[in-house]
Parts: structure tokens; C-alpha cells; sequence
């Protein structure tokens, strides 16, 4: 059986770089698992490989047929904006391992749905004022620049992941990303070392 790793940590806490640079590791092997929003696409994003982009109506039905794992809801300055895990065929784990990124509530979800043993949480931390910096210079590279939400957002993940929450998560390991290269180092020996990460 594989494993599911879980990445998560803070907006721009750099966890799209890592996500890309493990999934290319071929000694992990890990296939992606691509989640579903109902927020617009941004610029550089392409349909299908950081997201599956949808609408409301199509949220809707995939939840009437029992197919979402886990799921989050935000009530953006431009809306109602839903990330959300579907079971498809897209996720065996006896084929394989899998890699996604997530928050603490998708981790949660995640190990309530495939065991906590089969659930591997890597949470990646940056100091505050760095990711500020670089979710500013991400949104001044959109073509419509959404400052609003950067800071709603920016503020709400204080609370998203308290260190109460991350406690009540069972996380003990986290992974500091003030040196890419060193800190992909880590994650990947976590991995590694993960009870019957190769079975």
C-alpha cells in the first residue's frame, strides 16, 4: 500500500515549488492528485494540473453523488470559492503513493477517509513577513490583481493554522522553507523514512 503525503502550510510559504520539485524526485515516485476548485483561474495556472476548475453547479453534483472527500469553503471579496477532493479512479493506493497540498482541515478529512496510516502530514512554515512579500509580488504579476483577498487571506490562515489546530492534527514534524534546497532535503528523508512508505 502507498501512502498519501499531504502537503500544507500558509499562503506562499512556497509549498507549489515543493509540491513540483518532489513530484519530479523519481526516487519518491509519487503521482499527483489534482483538486477541484470553483475559483477562476490565474494567470500561468492550466486546467487540470494545479486544479480542475469547475462551477458551483458542478460542485453541487459532484456532492450529491457522494463523491467528495474533503472539502473547503471561503468567502472571498469576489465570492464563494470551494477546494475540494473527489474519489475517482485518479487515486489507488495500492498502485502507489500520492502527493497533494491541502490544509489542516483536507488533512484531517484525508485521514478519516483513507486511515491514518496510509496519511502523511508535511507541514511547511516561512516567517510571515517573507510570505507577505511574496504573495504581493505573485498578485502584482496577475493581470487583475486581487489585493483584497491576499490580505483576507493572508489574515485568515493565522487562524487556519493555530497552533491549537495543528496540536489537535497530531502534527509533531514541520518543515522550514528558508532554504529550498535544505528543506526539500528534510521532506524527502521524512518521506523516506515513513513506516511502510515502500509496501
Amino acid at each position: 500500500m502507498g501512502k498519501l503525503i499531504c502537503l500544507m502550510g500558509k499562503s506562499s510559504s512556497g509549498k507549489d515549488t515543493i509540491y513540483k520539485r518532489l513530484m519530479a524526485n523519481p526516487e519518491l515516485d509519487l503521482r499527483p492528485i489534482v483538486p477541484y476548485t470553483t475559483r477562476p483561474i490565474r494567470a500561468g495556472e492550466r486546467e487540470g494540473t494545479e486544479y480542475i476548475f469547475t462551477d458551483e453547479a458542478g460542485y453541487r453534483r459532484m456532492r450529491s453523488e457522494g463523491r467528495i472527500i474533503e472539502e473547503r469553503s471561503y468567502n472571498t471579496v469576489h465570492g464563494l470559492w470551494r477546494y475540494f477532493t473527489v474519489a475517482d479512479d485518479g487515486i489507488d493506493l495500492t498502485a502507489g503513493s500520492y502527493c497533494l497540498i491541502g490544509t489542516l482541515e483536507a488533512y484531517n478529512s484525508l485521514r478519516a477517509y483513507y486511515g491514518p496510516d496510509r496519511v502523511l502530514p508535511v507541514l511547511i512554515e516561512l516567517d510571515d513577513g517573507e510570505r507577505l512579500s511574496r504573495a504581493l509580488e505573485r498578485e502584482r504579476a496577475q493581470q487583475h490583481p486581487r489585493y483584497e483577498e491576499m490580505c483576507r487571506r493572508f489574515l485568515a490562515d493565522s487562524q487556519d493554522f493555530s497552533e491549537g489546530r495543528i496540536k489537535e492534527a497530531g502534527i509533531i514534524e514541520r518543515f522550514r522553507n528558508d532554504e529550498l534546497d535544505s528543506c526539500l532535503e528534510a521532506i524527502h528523508t521524512y518521506i523516506k523514512r515513513a513506516d511502510n512508505f515502500s509496501e
